[in-house]
């Protein structure tokens, strides 16, 4: 296991500014996104976070220690597939391409990166995607190589515990609370592939994307959800139970915010085409739907584009030294951390910017925005406080991506 000493850093680049701009939730419109697990795109990125934290584990086991990879590029090309009521079948499989660089050796031990990325592959999909057939609906390719020179020797100079070196000049960025639009969305995501909802309805896929948009004080929930089509019918048995899932989505939904939501599901469904949103596993991925690492969720799982993102892949990079990886989840911790420990703060922004070749936690700049009821001057020190505290743990963050504690989709 590993320890790092964790050096003092350069508190004087903590900074501490209010936050000038209009509340989110004020504005006039917001939009909010979130796709559901089965997504092609959260499939990626779930695949090389997982793969990223089975290399970790290998590593740990057998060098003692996390050693240099990211494997943080996947595509999915999706396959050929004819949904029917009652069945259907998958003519062509899904392609998965699992690609990136790991330390492969060191000393008498050698890793085989391909079969450890194939069976922790399949794994994860058996887990996820229920009605998703690993052996037979998918195939899985690897191209996981050596890392470059340079960056192996940057991840390896903080021996002997020290504090790990920043793999790149970037910045990560987290905000606090999620206002009533943003809960509604992840909140709807969440339910629809909720255990309890799979036992009522099995025919919920796990290929599900929520869009939220709020104009003034109205709410809309615009839903896309995979149907299984071996748990419907016929075409009226598909209405009658997207009825039920709606009825239940809404009330669920009412209920978290207090307020009114419209609620849209298959917007594209036409009764008299006979036409309607059906799968035979669950996700899109099986009828030509392609997904990419990255192109999903940002670590607090939601796509906000009134709020300031990252547009880094936190998926599947290593959590030791990767700034894209790293920051993007502290920034968020720190977000959380204020506006729930200091009272008069009633929202928080955090960024934070590294430089390459510096240790983790010594940030160019470290800056924490917040709205207060309360002069800034007299919340300074309770705020910088937060800030140093996260700072002096960060080097020991990697844990929580290893254990999956930290999501990043």
């Amino acid at each position: 296991m590993i320890y790092f000493c964790c050096r003092r850093f350069a508190v004087a680049n903590v900074v501490i500014t209010p936050i000038t701009f209009k509340p989110t939730y004020e504005l006039e419109a917001e939009i909010v996104e979130r796709k559901g697990i089965g997504h092609p795109d959260t499939i990626c990125d779930y695949l090389s976070e997982n793969l990223s934290r089975e290399l970790c584990t290998w590593y740990l086991k057998e060098y003692g220690a996390v050693m240099h990879h990211n494997v943080d590029k996947a595509l999915l090309v999706g396959g050929v597939a004819r949904a029917e009521f009652g069945g259907g079948q998958v003519i062509e499989p899904i392609e998965i391409y699992l690609v990136g660089r790991a330390t492969l050796e060191k000393g008498s031990k050698r890793l085989d990166a391909h079969e450890l990325a194939v069976e922790t592959t399949k794994k994860w999909l058996r887990e996820n995607l229920r009605n998703l057939d690993v052996e037979n609906h998918v195939r899985i390719h690897t191209k996981i190589k050596p890392g470059s020179k340079d960056l192996v020797e940057l991840f390896e100079r903080f021996k002997d515990g020290e504090v790990p070196l920043a793999n790149d000049t970037s910045f990560g960025v987290g905000y606090a609370p999620l206002d009533s639009l943003e809960r509604a969305v992840f909140e709807a995501e969440r339910f629809l592939n909720s255990e309890d909802m799979k036992r009522e309805h099995p025919e919920v896929g796990e290929d599900v994307k929520v869009m939220g948009v709020r104009i003034g004080d109205k709410f809309r929930l615009t839903i896309a959800l995979a149907f299984v089509g071996k748990y419907v019918k016929d075409l009226e048995d598909y209405f009658h139970k997207k009825q039920e899932i709606h009825h239940k989505v809404k009330q669920r939904i009412e209920g978290l915010i207090g307020q009114q939501v419209e609620v849209f599901i298959n917007t594209a469904d036409s009764r008299e085409r006979a036409s309607v949103y059906l799968t035979v596993t669950g996700t899109s991925a099986e009828q030509g739907d392609d997904g990419q690492v990255g192109r999903g969720n940002r670590v607090n799982g939601l796509i906000t584009p009134y709020r300031p993102m990252s547009l880094e892949a936190a998926a599947g990079k290593n959590p030791i030294s990767h700034i894209g990886k790293i920051y993007n989840r502290v920034a968020n911790l720190i977000a959380q951390r204020v506006v729930q420990e200091v009272e008069e703060v009633e929202e928080a922004y955090c960024y934070i910017v590294s430089q390459i070749g510096k240790p983790i936690n010594e940030p160019q700049v470290l800056d924490v925005s917040v709205r207060s009821r309360k002069s800034l001057e007299l919340l300074r020190e309770p705020l910088k406080k937060i800030a140093e505290e996260e700072l002096e743990k960060m080097p020991e963050v990697w844990k929580g991506f290893v254990s999956g504690l930290y999501s990043v989709a």
